[in-house]
């Protein structure tokens, strides 16, 4: 693996382990808007493998026949998950010295999520001064593309931003769902899975499956030189 021009972070789970508290401002979206629907740890694991929060709603209620406004859900669930964000967040093992690696390198730093704009905000608020959003040369969410993971658009459109080829770039991902839409854009991919996914398979494609980053997995080896 040679030294990547870009470095893209593919979610909120590669920057920090949100999961639980996602699942919690979830099930206290339901309570509010009077939804019978209670997520546990297991089943949240699974509902994981649908990329993105209003998605994941919809797909639940079509499963139990229910109609429900997905966005209005998602909507409740953000604000909920605003208010335990500002507990303040911590990033995962090893990506500070990762994003430290790759801005001494040059090594240009994009966050290529397709979540929402509201999360994504929230994340970067209750980050802080531990990972300012402004470390990221490029920042995308659900509004700059058509389609959500595993759809590879909004990699493309990081890799025009910064124009480069997929070659030059490394994705990490957190989830094999998500791994797919970096792999269908032909950039290698780092499997880095949270509490969520750890154990799963993740596509055969991916370079390095890690439970801590380390510059090394992320074609950074030449940080010590």
């Amino acid at each position: 693996m040679t030294q990547p021009k870009a470095l893209l972070f593919g979610a909120i789970g590669t920057l920090v382990e949100t999961s639980d508290m996602q699942r919690r401002a979830f099930n206290a979206a339901f309570a509010q808007l009077g939804l019978d629907w209670t997520w546990g740890r297991e089943a949240y694991r699974e509902m994981l493998r649908t990329p993105g929060g209003a998605a994941r709603v919809a797909h639940y209620a079509d499963a139990r026949g229910e109609e429900v406004d997905a966005d209005e859900v998602h909507r409740a669930k953000v604000a909920y998950f605003r208010e335990f964000a500002r507990e303040g967040l911590e990033p995962r093992a090893g990506v500070r010295e990762v994003v430290e690696s790759a801005r001494s390198l040059g090594v240009r730093l994009g966050f290529a999520t397709t979540t929402g704009s509201d999360t994504v905000d929230l994340l970067f608020d209750g980050l802080g001064d531990a990972l300012p959003r402004d470390v990221f040369d490029f920042v995308g969410d659900a509004d700059l593309v058509t389609k959500g993971k595993p759809s590879p658009e909004i990699y493309r459109l990081a890799l025009s931003h910064f124009g480069l080829s997929a070659a030059q770039a490394i994705a990490i991902e957190d989830t094999p769902e998500s791994a797919a839409a970096p792999i269908a854009a032909g950039i290698a991919t780092v499997a880095f899975p949270g509490d969520a996914a750890r154990g799963r398979s993740f596509p055969v494609e991916v370079t390095h499956n890690v439970d801590r980053l380390e510059p090394s997995f992320c074609g950074l080896g030449l940080a010590a030189a």
